[in-house]
């Protein structure tokens, strides 16, 4: 019998595709297996700018952690000496408490020698006289008076050490959460430090010298921003000194702006001389530690952080300043950036994270980052935005 099987077309089949729609998806696996193979494994790594501002972003979080650890140290030393004054107090008065005891145990055993705790009529039948009773009735009734003032005394002692006792346990146990809050912030320092060294290290050499140029036009950049505000301030120093001179002439106001020279407004105090004075000493201490070595949590004298220089600056001038940058930002008067004085604080970042002092001519001291040194710059050494405010301390 002849077969009714259609005979099949030479060519139609290929070896190991059944059906045309298996040998498409066959053909673009391997064109997408291809692509990938020839992808070069660089084509992953970040750009250069992408690894600039990654690591510039790390260092701004390492100090934001620098700044919590040293909020927690300042709050750790504080509790540590308020937790050993509660325990001397406590100490002192369990020995109150001790002594108070002592006595009720001496009462104690004077009324059992004297019989005291025996009825009257016992009493009196065991006296060799009846004067003996009455001597007897007398030491009693003084006693009982001391021995009342003996019990009150111990149970006023018995409860302020109790209370003593409370707020040292209480004050013990929040030192012991700040030293945790310490130990996390530490930690948290030290690995955004770790990840951006480990960023760096992967740059080659090229990539080193392009991320520099990138740093030395972003520098010019800062300097041309300063030198343009320099100008600025210049030029409404003039206005306002020929404001003052007309003043004078008119005779409306020749006791008035005849001081320093110092700029101000309706709404911003002027820089008076005794500020402009302490200014100064603020300003050469500063400078005396240029080139010094920026190191997180240190406040001298070989090295600093950024709030600590400011701190030990002003304090140089004598005058306190707070430990933090969180604290430092409210220990004075806002003034805008037009209008900064020499001395001036200078705060970064919306978290407030960055601190400098303000030297004048848009320039200022400040302990910059990790691996930098203390150094004099412009305001705008990482952008106009980054300014956060202008402080006037003292």
């Amino acid at each position: 019998m002849a077969s009714h099987r259609k005979s099949r077309t030479p060519g139609a089949r290929v070896v190991g595709i059944r059906t045309p729609a298996l040998a498409t998806a066959a053909l673009t696996s391997v064109a997408l297996l291809s692509q990938t193979a020839d992808a070069a494994p660089g084509d992953e790594r970040p750009s250069l700018e992408e690894v600039e501002k990654k690591v510039g972003d790390l260092y701004r979080q390492a100090e934001s952690a620098t700044e919590k650890y040293n909020a927690a140290k300042e709050k750790t030393t504080k509790q540590r000496k308020q937790v050993d004054t509660l325990l001397d107090d406590v100490a002192q008065r369990t020995q109150k408490l001790n002594e108070a005891r002592a006595e009720l145990g001496s009462y104690a055993a004077a009324q059992y020698r004297t019989g005291a705790g025996m009825p009257d009529t016992a009493t009196f039948l065991l006296a060799e006289t009846p004067q003996d009773v009455f001597d007897q009735r007398q030491v009693l009734d003084r006693m009982t008076g001391r021995q009342k003032a003996a019990v009150d005394d111990y149970v006023t002692q018995q409860t302020e050490t109790m209370k003593k006792r409370q707020e040292a346990t209480e004050s013990l146990r929040t030192l012991t959460e700040t030293q945790g809050d310490l130990k996390t912030a530490k930690a948290t320092v030290q690995k955004k430090l770790a990840d951006a060294r480990e960023l760096l290290s992967e740059l080659t050499a090229e990539e080193k010298a392009r991320l520099a140029a990138i740093e030395k036009r972003k520098q010019q950049e800062a300097a041309r921003k300063a030198a343009e505000l320099a100008r600025q301030q210049a030029a409404q120093e003039q206005a306002e000194q020929r404001e003052r001179e007309e003043a004078a002439q008119q005779g409306g106001g020749s006791s008035e702006g005849s001081g320093s020279g110092s700029t101000g407004s309706a709404d911003t105090p002027p820089a008076d001389s005794s500020y402009a004075a302490k200014a100064e000493k603020a300003l050469a201490f500063a400078r005396a530690q240029i080139g010094k070595p920026y190191v997180w949590g240190a406040t001298g004298p070989g090295s600093y952080d950024c709030s600590g220089l400011t701190q030990a600056a002003w304090k140089a001038a004598g005058v306190s300043l707070p430990r933090t940058t969180y604290d430092q930002v409210n220990a004075g008067t806002t003034v805008p950036v037009s209008q900064a004085q020499p001395g001036d604080l200078v705060f970064f970042y919306d978290d407030v994270t960055h601190v400098g002092l303000y030297v004048g001519n848009g320039m200022m001291i400040h302990a910059p980052k990790p691996g930098a040194y203390v150094r004099e710059e412009s305001v705008y050494y990482d952008g106009e935005s980054a300014i956060h405010s202008i402080v006037r301390p003292a």
